[in-house]
């Protein structure tokens, strides 16, 4: 069984990240959840809220960064910087609830701007 807590530590993370590579996103409406006992080869996913859900519920999108926890609280911090720029590309400044997918969100552009934020900040995780 999948269980989920929130994850503060790495929505302060993810603010660091966006702030110095000015991604220009309402984490108002971004949530971060740590997930535990997901089958998946993924290290993250985003959850987008669908525009008939909106409607239906008369609330702004809102967004889910899922972190799988056996998979990424493991790794580097390098490689969760990079992990979270993936996941942050997937969100479109407009955050109507829809997902950029991966013709937008590819390894030549997390690689440019992991270069960028590499220039710009060091995190101390």
């Amino acid at each position: 069984m999948i269980t989920y807590e929130p994850a503060p530590d790495v929505e302060e993370m993810a603010r660091f990240i966006a702030e110095k590579l000015k991604m220009s996103l309402d984490f108002s409406r971004i949530h971060f959840v740590r997930s535990r006992g997901a089958k998946t080869r993924a290290y993250a996913r985003v959850h987008g809220f669908p525009r008939i859900l909106q409607f239906a519920l008369n609330m702004p999108a809102h967004y889910v960064v899922e972190i799988i926890s056996e998979r990424f609280d493991p790794l580097p911090k390098e490689r969760k910087i990079e992990v979270l720029v993936h996941e942050l590309l997937h969100i479109p400044p407009s955050m109507r609830g829809g997902l950029r997918d991966h013709r937008y969100v590819t390894r030549k552009r997390v690689r440019a701007l992991l270069g960028v934020f590499n220039r710009e900040a060091t995190y101390h995780i």
